[in-house]
């Protein structure tokens, strides 16, 4: 073979590749769990998401909400913007109304969160989408989002979570008890707009919530819609 066309065959094969890679690759699946300390049938699917945080091929958020804060016991991991986040699934993915727990899997399928045979057979299976990398260098995050072509336009988000509290809840339909919860977020942190080309952004980790020690960095189709791509990573001690 003449050296300058196997030069070119190998040039090509290298080129399809990239842009196969530059498609899409292996991503984590996303669970997104709405909770509260509140909430009697909450604790199982609260230990349920501990389990899944702890694999590999999951990224775990809690979202407490606060619609419960009013019967009895104030959750203090509570937050308006985590029950505006679980209605806008409610009206993205055609739900009658709000309810906990409710998990919610990358973006497009809705699970009660206790039911531990459907919520592991919605977390099951592969998964691919745009690469997310995230690269810890003197207390900044680095976060590089691959390329991917016919890609939806999307949001680029980061959320800052705890990986662990215990609560000893006071009153409420909990009262008496010590709540384990896991993956609690503590605040979300818009990075900007995503159209399919190659993006990256550094973030100071100063800004990020100080009881945080843990981050996700999520590529969602806008409505909320479904996940394209997502990494997480520690960033400081439990």
């Amino acid at each position: 073979m003449h050296l300058k066309t196997a030069k070119a065959i190998a040039m090509g094969l290298l080129l399809t590749l990239l842009g196969t890679a530059a498609h899409a690759e292996d991503r984590l699946a996303v669970v997104e769990l709405f909770t509260s300390q509140g909430c009697s049938s909450c604790p199982p699917a609260d230990a349920l998401l501990g389990e899944l945080a702890r694999r590999g091929d999951v990224i775990a958020l809690a979202y407490h909400v606060d619609y419960w804060d009013n019967l009895g016991w104030k959750d203090p991991f509570a937050s308006h913007s985590g029950t505006e986040r679980q209605r806008l699934y409610a009206r993205s993915l055609g739900l009658s109304g709000l309810y906990t727990p409710q998990m919610v899997v990358d973006g497009a399928v809705d699970v009660v969160g206790s039911d531990r045979r459907s919520v592991l057979a919605a977390v099951g299976g592969a998964r691919q989408g745009a690469g997310v990398q995230l690269t810890r260098e003197e207390g900044k995050l680095k976060v590089a989002v691959a390329a991917q072509k016919g890609a939806p336009e999307a949001d680029i988000v980061l959320v800052a979570y705890a990986e662990e509290a215990e609560t000893k809840v006071q009153r409420g339909e909990n009262a008496g008890r010590s709540l384990k919860e896991y993956s609690i977020v503590r605040g979300v942190y818009p990075l900007g707009r995503w159209k399919g080309d190659p993006a990256s952004f550094t973030i100071d980790l100063g800004t990020v919530a100080p009881d945080a020690t843990a981050v996700a960095v999520l590529v969602q189709a806008s409505g909320p819609g479904r996940i394209l791509g997502a990494a997480k990573a520690k960033i400081r001690p439990e």
